[in-house]
């Protein structure tokens, strides 16, 4: 009879070991995962910071360009000075 609650506890006490690893995995495979979507986030942040300043620089070029044109219509003589 002695031998039995050991027995037990062992069953109890491998069970939960087996559980504990298979909460270890989950939380492995989680990690893993979260620093995948930490990256997908940081990629998109740089693309938005370069859009960002592509559109920027091409507003600069616009505002360039009218100007340009804004001196050649005066030149020709198409609007007032």
């Amino acid at each position: 009879m002695p031998d039995e609650p050991d027995n037990i506890l062992l069953a109890y006490m491998r069970r939960f070991d087996e559980k504990l690893d298979r909460v270890i995995q989950t939380q492995g495979d989680h990690s893993a995962r979260l620093s995948q979507l930490d990256l997908g986030q940081a990629g998109m942040r740089r693309d938005f910071a370069v859009q960002a300043e592509s559109i920027a620089l091409l507003g600069m070029r616009l505002d360039r360009l009218g100007e340009r044109l804004e001196r050649i219509e005066r030149r020709l003589g198409l609007i007032e000075a």
